[in-house]
């Protein structure tokens, strides 16, 4: 482990007081109902860490300062960090292809190479025209892209409908900032680009135009462009979102027929569509139903109908599916599709439509489902309805890559902890379903581990669903283990059961993985979220995943100096708020991309993210927030007492958690705590919040935390 001496020369971040103010926000006072009076003031100590330019020199030298120190205290983990690297790699099939999907007369793929860090995005017609030999087009290697850039994120490619061109976007800093770039196929040409959109676009139907949105100062997607491919004129603005609570966002319905935009907050949504068939591409966008508080829906479409998936203003909390002509599309209209009527046990996630079904993905008693409606000639009834049944359990159903319309095939993914991701085609008339890949996982063998599904009582009663995985030859029953506790958490995000082969070096090290379904996220149905895990009642969230700790201690899992917890984004602030309340309950916290500053952050309405989630935490300018927030803040309730050994990863260019949070976070901990144990913040000074876009780069951050972590367990030489 890090020696003491090693603790003692960590970066002391210098201390320059400043004020925060709570109350009215300058220019937002309409947005608080009843604000402080008379106006609140904390002292923010290291405010002098943000730099919203990245630029500051000693900012910079302090972030360097701090990750010369990470390396430090870490440097006896060299070896075995090179060890772990090793073992991950040794779990990848460098050279791999993704499931190829159907789109028009191609299939479209992503291939890998080994020692390559990048994707290459390819295609091959899906009738082979030269007998033997596969026809294989490389569209785009991010390799030679990522050439001249230490960040480098491609999340996709888009063909056009023609399939003679594709758009792909481009970020090279990590700050979510995207170019548009238009190729030509046949001769590999940069046809046209579009820059700084919000990474958000669609083809029209004639392959002539490009809709895509734009982001705002504070990273907000606010308005919706049309872009003529090569054309001289300037681009159009089809529409603004003035209000900064709401998101704007765009798609096209999988018919092709409609664009569609969505403007939303947490709570509530509004969508118009433009119909390409009927007004081309430089038609209006019309409006489906203009917002109502409370009201969610989203819109799909088939034949000549409009599918809606709502909540109707938490008439159907858990969403229900509705249908109406396309002409007619407000509120007033929607009727409930016959033979698929709400159910409260039913939660839905997502309606999938094509020509003759809809399959709708959702979830009921805490598992993820799908469910496969065979329509009526008029589209308004279910002419059959059944449900898709799958082996393993827990296990995760999602949906895959589904570009055609006109099939009886929906294609989707399933994994559970012990079993890779495997791609599915599910006949929707023969109801068969067919295996198409396997994701390859070299050197594991999934007959020594096991997973299971366990349940918690939390201090109110309710029930907390929790899945574990470990190797069975690492376990008995009855014999406290080591144990890595993660959890989430937040927006009514599920955090369902997952294959990681990273996590293998942990499990056949001796450590089970276990994921706390906490109150919070949507696991259990919506009301999970909206009436049990925010706003008022978020504290829930906490002490749900304080108390399955506390019941894997009592049924002999495991012992706090044998648990690590981890937490990644909301999932930082989780453990960081645990961390306060109960720094008994582990030896070692993992906290990514933590968003710890709860208070600073959401009285600041010129950082990213922080007028939308009002409406998750609360506004600390209110009166009815102000204090519940300030209870649970990490950076606020810092104490001077001893905490569990610490690992904090930051990103500098991360525009949804700014590296100014874990920043001060580190400083304030070295402040107060009372014991020696290490804390290690390391920020990655060429990437945001998703770490390395490099694949082997992130593999080496992941050894990093991971050799941390497995020392503090006493784990290192395993």
């Amino acid at each position: 482990m890090a020696d003491a001496t090693a603790m003692r020369n960590a970066p002391m971040a210098e201390k320059k007081p400043s004020t925060v103010r709570f109350g009215r926000p300058e220019g937002y006072e309409r947005s608080v109902e009843r604000p402080l009076d008379p106006v609140r003031e904390r002292v923010d100590p290291y405010a002098w860490l943000r730099c919203d330019d990245r630029n500051d020199p000693h900012v910079l030298e302090h972030l360097h300062q701090e990750n010369a120190y990470a390396e430090q205290t870490t440097q006896h983990l060299e070896e075995f960090r090179q060890n772990l690297y090793r073992e991950m790699l040794g779990h990848v099939q460098e050279t791999d292809d993704t499931c190829p999907h159907p789109h028009g007369p191609y299939l479209y793929y992503v291939k890998t190479l080994e020692g390559k860090s990048y994707e290459m995005h390819c295609r091959k017609p899906k009738h082979s025209t030269t007998e033997g030999k596969v026809e294989e087009q490389v569209l785009l290697d991010v390799n030679a892209l990522a050439e001249e850039f230490e960040y480098c994120d491609v999340p996709g490619i888009d063909p056009s409908p023609c399939h003679e061109m594709y758009v792909y976007a481009i970020d090279t800093k990590g700050s979510e900032d995207y170019d548009l770039v238009v190729m030509d196929i046949q001769t590999k040409e940069e046809m046209d680009r579009v820059p700084r959109t919000g990474g958000c676009f669609e083809w029209d139907h004639r392959s002539a135009y490009l809709f895509y949105t734009k982001r705002d100062k504070a990273q907000r997607q606010f308005q919706v462009w049309r872009h003529a491919i090569r054309g001289s004129e300037e681009d159009t603005l089809l529409l603004q979102e003035d209000d900064e609570l709401f998101n704007l966002t765009l798609s096209k319905t999988r018919s092709g027929r409609f664009i569609v935009t969505n403007s939303s907050s947490t709570e509530t949504s509004e969508e118009r569509l433009l119909d390409l068939e009927k007004d081309g591409a430089e038609g209006t966008l019309h409006l489906v139903q203009e917002r109502k508080p409370g009201l969610l829906y989203g819109i799909t479409h088939r034949g000549n109908n409009l599918y809606v998936e709502t909540n109707l203003g938490k008439e159907a909390q858990n969403f229900t599916l509705l249908v109406c002509g396309v002409e007619q599309p407000a509120m007033d209209h929607w009727k409930a599709l016959k033979g698929f009527e709400y159910d409260p046990s039913r939660y839905l996630t997502d309606a999938m439509c094509f020509e003759d079904h809809i399959a709708v993905f959702g979830r009921q008693e805490g598992f993820t489902k799908l469910w496969v409606l065979e329509m009526d000639g008029s589209g308004f009834e279910v002419a059959s309805l059944h449900e898709v049944e799958f082996e393993e359990f827990p296990s995760t159903v999602s949906c895959g890559i589904n570009r055609e319309f006109k099939t009886d095939v929906v294609r989707v993914g399933y994994e559970s902890m012990v079993s890779p991701k495997s791609v599915i085609d599910y006949n929707m008339n023969e109801r068969t379903k067919v295996t198409k890949k396997v994701k390859p996982v070299p050197n594991y063998n999934k007959s020594l581990y096991a997973s299971e599904r366990l349940v918690a009582t939390a201090r109110d009663g309710m029930s907390i669903p929790i899945s574990i995985v470990y190797r069975k030859d690492k376990h008995v029953p009855g014999r406290p283990e080591h144990l890595m506790l993660y959890g989430y958490g937040s927006y009514g995000i599920c955090n369902d059961p997952f294959f990681s082969p990273s996590n293998l070096v942990l499990l056949d090290r001796g450590v089970h993985f276990a994921i706390a379904h906490i109150r919070g996220g949507g696991e259990m149905g919506r009301a999970w979220y909206e009436d049990h895990g925010k706003y008022l009642t978020k504290k829930n969230t906490f002490y749900d995943f304080i108390d399955v700790a506390d019941y894997l201690v009592a049924s002999h899992w495991t012992k706090p100096e044998l648990m690590a917890i981890h937490g990644r984004s909301a999932g930082g602030l989780l453990v960081g708020a645990v961390l306060n309340m109960r720094p008994d309950l582990c030896k070692v916290c993992l906290a990514g991309v933590p968003f710890v500053d709860l208070m600073c952050t959401m009285s600041d309405p010129s950082i990213p993210l922080t007028v939308p989630e009002w409406e998750e935490w609360g506004n600390p300018h209110d009166e009815r927030y102000y204090e519940y927030m300030l209870s649970y803040s990490p950076i606020d309730n810092v104490a001077a007492q001893a905490y569990p050994s610490i690992i904090i990863a930051a990103g500098l260019h991360d525009p949804r958690v700014a590296y100014w949070e874990p920043a001060k976070w580190a400083a304030k901990l070295r402040e107060l705590k009372t014991d020696s144990n290490p804390v290690i913040l390391k920020t990655e000074m060429s990437s945001g919040h998703f770490s390395a876009s490099d694949r082997y780069k992130y593999l080496r951050e992941k050894a990093f935390e991971y050799a941390f972590v497995l020392d503090q367990l006493g784990l290192c030489q395993a």
